[in-house]
């Protein structure tokens, strides 16, 4: 009969050592967020020179991955945004706060606010 207790907590203990470990791939599989920005540029040259270099040191930094950029836009349908477009992935909306709210991010855009306009925006990503 002590066996079949044995095995009983065995099984038991299995179950919940499964359970902790499912809950723990979840939590990991936790989807993207995305960060897209439109960037009316007034001074190209000044704006690639100046501002992007230090912008995307800040992204990198903060961890972000810049995943597209620049003005070939394609009109799949509708008109597509005239200016550039910029795309980031993020682990999670914090690190994009964290990473706006960063004094290194406060001072490239005043970099980039002498020469450009900015709108942007996220959207969270699917679980894969």
């Amino acid at each position: 009969m002590k066996t079949q207790y044995v095995v009983t907590l065995a099984v038991v203990a299995g179950f919940g050592l499964g359970a902790v470990t499912v809950q723990s791939l979840h939590a990991q599989a936790k989807p993207p967020v995305y960060y897209i920005a439109e960037i009316d540029v007034t001074n190209v040259d000044a704006y690639v020179k100046e501002y992007a270099p230090v912008a995307q040191g800040t992204i990198k930094k903060f961890g972000g991955r810049l995943l597209a950029a620049g003005q070939k836009v394609t009109a799949i349908e509708g008109q597509p945004p005239k200016p550039r477009v910029a795309v980031q992935v993020w682990d999670s909306m914090e690190r994009i706060k964290a990473w706006r709210n960063s004094a290194e991010y406060k001072e490239a855009r005043k970099i980039g606010d002498k020469y450009a306009k900015f709108r942007a925006f996220t959207v969270e990503g699917l679980p894969q």
